[in-house]
């Protein structure tokens, strides 16, 4: 463990929790559940046993950088990456890889997105020790959510044949990852017991994680490699930036590597037995803050003024208005100065193609 480092990618606007999550405040700096935290700050002090302030890397977008840091006061400036724009999660989370591997060759690098919920941190922190022991036998590892309930949101890990890595009992190989099911495919996978919610975590030596991108998009690996020999010294990182970002290309570490290095035997999985939630929506936010009760009304805010009779769902409130709800099941209503969002738990994923309309019309103001 004295050679792992963890790395945060911060980025992304979370759009299916507009209009709480915007730009200027994406949803890793919001307070989800009342604990008086933001997700990053929380993301933050679950990694800290593992690491220590000095090994935990943030990659963020420029904008943001005065709200991590405030949130983050104890993250070292040389450890924080500031993305020109967004480059998708291969590129923040390999720059930050190449970056520690020309500080610390033979490095052990673990990549946790900045905005999900994690519960029951023993058995978290287990699962993350049995992944570094995976990665330093030469895998690269994921961490994989032992599954609920047949949830349509998350893609899926295919568990193959145990592995015998010391230090690593629970770990397998894994077979493929698969693409979000339909309702009847995700009934199938919990009821056979072989598949696992995919957290997009992953641990790997640096070198080998770089070797796996450089097999499958070399010109990208060869962009991040020049930036990163430059990241350090400031008066070499502006023009290599200038230049190089805007040709990398933007793609997922989960096409980028994952899973090619799982069709050629390279990807292990560790089952994770800790709570864990992505907040990818209202009805997944009314879920974690209602106790899974789903008769009861969640509600969010400060100074929310919510009267309700025989309601279920959330409320979100960044206004003084007061909010009445009389007789409505599963509703979402997110009241915010500028923006205002009323649908239901059932039709949460479709808030995206709100942000979506709201783009093509040319309403940046409220996004």
């Amino acid at each position: 463990m004295d050679r792992f480092h963890a790395i945060i990618p911060a980025g992304g606007v979370g759009s299916r929790l507009w209009p709480l999550s915007r730009q200027d405040a994406p949803k890793f700096l919001h307070d989800l559940t009342g604990s008086g935290k933001s997700l990053l700050r929380d993301t933050w002090d679950r990694l800290l046993p593992l690491t220590g302030p000095g090994r935990i890397m943030v990659v963020t977008g420029r904008a943001h950088r005065a709200a991590v840091e405030e949130h983050l006061p104890a993250l070292e400036d040389h450890n924080i990456v500031l993305e020109a724009d967004p480059r998708d999660s291969t590129v923040a989370i390999c720059l930050a890889a190449a970056i520690l591997e020309r500080r610390e060759p033979g490095v052990i690098v673990g990549s946790f997105a900045a905005d999900h919920l994690i519960g029951r941190l023993d058995l978290f922190e287990k699962a993350i020790r049995e992944a570094v022991q995976v990665a330093d036998a030469g895998f690269i590892a994921t961490v994989g959510i032992k599954p609920t309930e047949p949830a349509v949101g998350f893609g899926y890990i295919r568990e193959g044949a145990r592995l015998h890595i010391e230090g690593a009992p629970s770990a397998r190989a894994v077979d493929s990852f698969v693409e979000k099911p339909d309702l009847d495919t995700a009934k199938e996978y919990v009821r056979s017991g072989r598949f696992l919610w995919n957290a997009s975590m992953f641990i790997s030596r640096a070198d080998l994680l770089l070797a796996e991108l450089e097999r499958n998009r070399p010109q990208l690996l060869e962009q991040i490699q020049e930036l990163a020999a430059a990241w350090d010294d400031p008066a070499r990182r502006g023009p290599a930036v200038d230049r190089i970002w805007p040709k990398l290309e933007k793609v997922a570490i989960d096409y980028a590597i994952a899973e090619p290095a799982a069709g050629d035997g390279r990807m292990a999985v560790v089952p994770g037995l800790f709570d864990w939630d992505d907040v990818g929506d209202f009805a997944s936010l009314a879920k974690v803050n209602s106790g899974g009760r789903k008769t009861d009304l969640a509600i969010l805010g400060e100074h929310a003024r919510v009267l309700s009779d025989a309601a279920s769902g959330i409320v979100v409130s960044q206004s003084n208005r007061v909010i009445s709800l009389i007789g409505v099941k599963d509703i979402v209503v997110v009241d915010t100065p500028d923006a205002l969002l009323v649908t239901t738990t059932e039709h949460a994923q479709r808030v995206k193609a709100v942000v979506d309309a709201l783009k093509l019309t040319g309403s940046s103001n409220v996004l």
